[in-house]
C-alpha cells in the first residue's frame, strides 16, 4: 500500500507487536554485500522475532547464495524473509509502508521518497548505516555515533561490524557451535566429494579465494611436500589457476586432478548454511572478503585471509589490523610466520608453506582461542537488536 504520513510499523502479516525491520541491500561486487545481509536478515527474524523484509537489487547474485530465491519474483519469502526486488530508487517508498527499524547496508543510498516517508512517520524509525567490517582502533570511536539528516529531523546511527570491544562484533548464530560440534568429517567427505576423507597424515586445505598470483608458488609448494596435501577448491574465480597448474581445459565442480604430493578436488558453489561444513571439514582454510572470513574464525580452524585489495595498497593496513587481533598471544615466532604468510597471500613477498605449517599445533590453539575471545563481545545481530530495541522506547 502507498506511505501515508505517520504510518504505523509494517505488517508483514505477522503477529502485532513484533519489531518490524527493512534492510536496503545494493550488491556491489561478488557476494560479500548480500552475504551478509541474508545472515543478519535471518537472525533477526530466528532468533529475535523481528519481521524482516530485504530489498536487494540484483536477485541472480542472491540466488547463488540462496536457490530458493526466484530472481524473476518482485516479491516472495525465504527463511521467514520477506524479500522485495528493489527495481529503482522510488520502488520502496512509493509501495510500502515505513519499518521501525531500517538498515541502509554498507552506504548504499535509500530511496529518496523512503526517507521522506521515514520523516512522516509518528514515531521516527531507527535508521542504521549497517559499515563494512575492520579491525581498526578507530571502529570503536565511530560505533553508534549519529549522523543527522541535513534536511529531516533524523538521525542515522553508524552501525561498526568488529573484532573489539566498543564494537558491534561479527555476525554469528546461536546455534552454530553446536552444529559444528555434531559435524561429521567422514560422512561429509562422501556426500560432497564422493570419496571417504583422506587418512590421517593429509593436510586437508580448503581454497576460496579471487585470484591471486601467489597460488602458482603454493600450489608447487604443496606438489612437493613431504606429506600429502588434499585441496577441496568451491568453483569460482581460483578456479582458472588450478586448471593451468594441472594443465586442464577447467576445474569445474566435480573435476579432480593430482600432481605430486597435491590432491584437488573441485567443488560446487554452495548456499550459506554449506559453506560452514566446508571449513570444519579442512584442517586449514583460506577465505576471502568479509562474509567467508568471519565463518573462518568461528570454524576454530587456522586460516589465511585474502582481504578484498584496494588501490595503493590501502588494504594492507586493514590487515595488519585484522593480525593484530588474531596473532595476540602467539609466540614471537609463530606470530611472525603467520603474519609472513597471510602478507605474502596479499601481494607482499612470497607464501613459504614450510615456515608457516610448521606453527600448525600452535595455531590450531589459538584459533580456538581466539573464537572465545570474540564471542564475549557479542554477537552482531544481537548487538544491534538489543542497541533498537533501546531507541525504540
Amino acid at each position: 500500500m502507498p506511505v501515508a504520513a505517520g504510518n504505523a510499523s509494517v505488517n508483514f502479516d505477522a503477529p502485532a507487536g513484533n519489531i518490524a525491520c527493512d534492510i536496503f541491500c545494493a550488491v556491489i561486487d561478488n557476494f560479500g554485500d548480500i552475504g551478509v545481509c541474508w545472515r543478519l536478515a535471518r537472525q533477526l527474524a530466528a532468533e529475535h522475532g523481528w519481521q524482516v523484509r530485504l530489498f536487494v537489487d540484483n536477485l541472480k547474485a542472491f540466488h547463488a547464495l540462496c536457490p530458493a530465491v526466484d530472481p524473476a519474483l518482485d516479491r516472495q519469502s525465504a527463511a521467514g524473509v520477506v524479500i522485495e526486488h528493489w527495481h529503482a530508487p522510488s520502488h520502496a517508498g512509493d509501495t510500502l509502508q515505513i519499518a521501525d527499524v531500517v538498515i541502509e547496508a554498507f552506504g548504499c543510498e535509500l530511496p529518496a521518497v523512503y526517507v521522506s516517508a521515514m520523516a512522516c512517520r509518528e514515531q521516527k524509525p531507527v535508521w542504521l548505516n549497517l559499515e563494512y567490517l575492520s579491525a581498526e582502533d578507530w571502529v570503536a570511536d565511530f560505533h553508534l555515533r549519529p549522523s543527522p539528516h541535513p534536511r529531516y529531523a533524523l538521525d542515522k546511527t553508524f552501525f561498526f561490524p568488529g573484532l573489539g570491544p566498543g564494537t558491534g562484533g561479527v555476525l554469528k548464530e546461536r546455534t552454530l557451535d553446536a552444529e559444528r560440534e555434531a559435524f561429521r568429517r567422514d560422512a561429509w567427505w562422501r556426500a560432497r566429494v564422493g570419496i571417504t576423507a583422506p587418512p590421517p597424515g593429509t593436510t586437508v586445505i580448503s581454497m576460496f579465494a579471487y585470484e591471486n598470483p601467489a597460488i602458482d608458488t603454493l600450489l608447487e609448494q604443496w606438489r612437493d611436500s613431504d606429506t600429502p596435501v588434499a585441496l577441496l577448491v568451491p568453483e569460482g574465480r581460483i578456479s582458472g589457476a588450478l586448471a593451468r597448474f594441472f594443465g586442464l581445459p577447467d576445474f569445474l565442480a566435480g573435476a579432480k586432478a593430482q600432481s605430486g604430493s597435491l590432491k584437488a578436488y573441485a567443488l560446487g558453489f554452495v548456499e550459506q548454511p554449506l559453506f560452514d561444513s566446508l571449513l570444519w571439514a579442512a584442517d586449514l582454510n583460506f577465505v576471502r572478503g568479509e562474509d567467508s572470513f568471519v565463518r573462518a574464525q568461528w570454524a576454530q580452524k587456522p586460516f589465511v585471509w585474502q582481504i578484498y585489495p584496494q588501490g595503493d595498497d590501502a588494504h594492507l593496513p586493514k590487515l595488519d589490523a585484522a593480525l593484530a587481533h588474531y596473532a595476540n598471544g602467539l609466540p614471537d615466532g609463530a606470530r611472525a610466520s603467520l603474519e609472513r604468510f597471510w602478507h605474502a597471500w596479499n601481494g607482499a613477498g612470497a607464501p613459504d608453506w614450510d615456515d608457516f605449517w610448521r606453527n600448525r599445533a600452535l595455531l590450531e590453539q589459538r584459533a580456538a582461542d581466539w573464537a572465545a575471545e570474540l564471542a564475549s563481545i557479542g554477537d552482531l545481530a544481537g548487538n544491534l537488536a538489543e542497541f533498537a530495541k533501546t531507541q525504540l522506547k
